[in-house]
């Protein structure tokens, strides 16, 4: 699929999901920056970029997020860590975390974002589980389809809704700046968690657990 150029209509009518406003999310971010700003940054159009970022073809603020923690911190230091074939933990760079923390946030404004969900969902915008499951690799792709996708959705499409790869059982969301209502995401009151702290440390964990993964020491 990475190198099927769009074509010139969707396949079908792309599916929309209306996110309520209350509805409650969570993200890994930079500590620099508060949980709900976005990045203004465009990606390179070939190099470096996450799934579905702008480039200089498609310039908006974007913020990933997930609707479960586990979304959140599976989608963002999970990639491509390769499980341990004598049976130990994964371990997960102390570099992934540095100068990160997870943050709890809630939407004020119900938002409307593209379901690419289903494989149904998928073939109304002409593709099928590559879109959201392919590795970093094929990103300028990926990206390349986003903002097609944002093209043949405008102005309704908010973002963009997924299975996440890595917990294939939550969902994973980006947001567009350019589209979204200033303000739309506020904090719940909890606490960031902190990476950089021993107690955010072992929060973290408690969440890696599970998929068999921790801190590497």
């Amino acid at each position: 699929m990475p190198n099927y150029r769009p074509p010139a209509e969707p396949a079908g009518t792309p599916a929309k999901v209306t996110l309520v406003a209350g509805t409650p999310l969570y993200r890994v971010h930079s500590a620099r920056r508060s949980g709900d700003s976005f990045n203004p940054v465009p990606a390179h159009c070939l190099y470096g970029g996450g799934r579905f970022d702008s480039t200089s073809c498609d310039r908006y603020g974007y913020l990933y997020a997930g609707l479960t923690p586990e979304a959140a911190v599976s989608e963002s230091v999970l990639h491509s860590l390769p499980f341990d074939p004598a049976g130990g933990a994964r371990l997960v760079p102390r570099v992934a975390v540095t100068g990160r923390r997870l943050s709890a946030l809630r939407l004020t404004a119900s938002v409307d974002v593209v379901a690419l969900v289903t494989g149904q969902d998928l073939a109304a915008v002409h593709q099928d589980s590559w879109l959201v499951q392919a590795e970093a690799r094929d990103y300028p792709y990926t990206r390349d389809w986003a903002h097609w996708i944002r093209g043949h959705t405008d102005p309704w499409a908010q973002g963009f809704l997924w299975a996440s790869k890595r917990e294939p059982g939550a969902r994973a969301l980006v947001l567009f700046a350019d589209r979204c209502p200033p303000g739309v995401l506020a904090p719940t009151g909890e606490d960031p968690v902190d990476f950089a702290t021993a107690d955010g440390r072992s929060r973290l964990d408690r969440i890696l657990t599970p998929y068999h993964a921790r801190l590497a020491p």
